[in-house]
């Protein structure tokens, strides 16, 4: 079992920036990669950004390509998501989840954490 805790969410202006922070507890070495994705009000979850544990392949939905980079400590069992020139529509509950694949479908992940609010406004 892995233990996933998000932070870092906010409230910020559009063109701002946040980073988020995933820490992960627990067996990590059983999880192949690690994924963002966020939920809107009303509406569904959707894949942001994947990135493997050993060699750090990502992958990144086309919404936040160029705007957002996922990164890893693998020491310290983190994993990030730098978002960059924000815009009203980013603004979302972030998950972090645990899966095997890079991938962005929502059902390779097997434990998510609780989630974080960001919200960007204009």
């Amino acid at each position: 079992q892995v233990q996933l805790v998000e932070s870092g969410g906010g409230l910020v202006q559009a063109g701002g920036s946040l980073r988020l922070s995933c820490a992960a507890s627990g067996r990590t070495f059983r999880y192949y990669a690690m994924g963002w994705f966020r939920q809107a009000e009303g509406k569904e979850r959707e894949f942001v950004a994947a990135i493997s544990w050993s060699v750090g392949t990502t992958y990144y939905a086309g919404s936040v390509k160029g705007r957002f980079t996922i990164s890893k400590d693998t020491a310290k069992n983190m994993v990030y998501l730098q978002m960059n020139s924000l815009k009203p529509e980013d603004t979302a509950v972030y998950y972090c989840a645990a899966g095997g694949a890079v991938t962005q479908r929502p059902g390779e992940y097997y434990n998510w954490g609780q989630g974080t609010q960001v919200t960007v406004f204009s």
